[in-house]
């Protein structure tokens, strides 16, 4: 319908996104690095890999993202490896 307005929007959406995984990168890249530049370096490099020459592992990262953050209450809940009747 309107592949212009479609576009941009798309477009906006991958800016957010790098940005926010920029951000996400670099804070635990400076975290275990233990310097800022190695973190913003580290960071940069891995945004270019995976938005300019992997687009599909922006996917996968937002999965993962989505686990770090979600993951420990949906495993509590669903716990697959509690089966009743065992032994602890």
């Amino acid at each position: 319908m309107f592949p212009v307005l479609q576009s941009l929007l798309t477009e906006n959406v991958w800016i957010a996104l790098s940005l926010f995984f920029f951000v996400w990168i670099f804070s635990w890249a400076k975290k275990n690095l233990g310097s800022a530049a190695l973190g913003v370096i580290f960071a940069i490099i891995v945004v270019y890999l995976t938005f300019y020459s992997y687009p599909i592992l922006v996917w996968i990262a937002v999965g993962l993202f989505l686990l770090s953050t979600f993951g420990k209450e949906i495993l509590e809940k669903v716990n697959p490896f509690d089966r009743p009747g065992t032994l602890r």
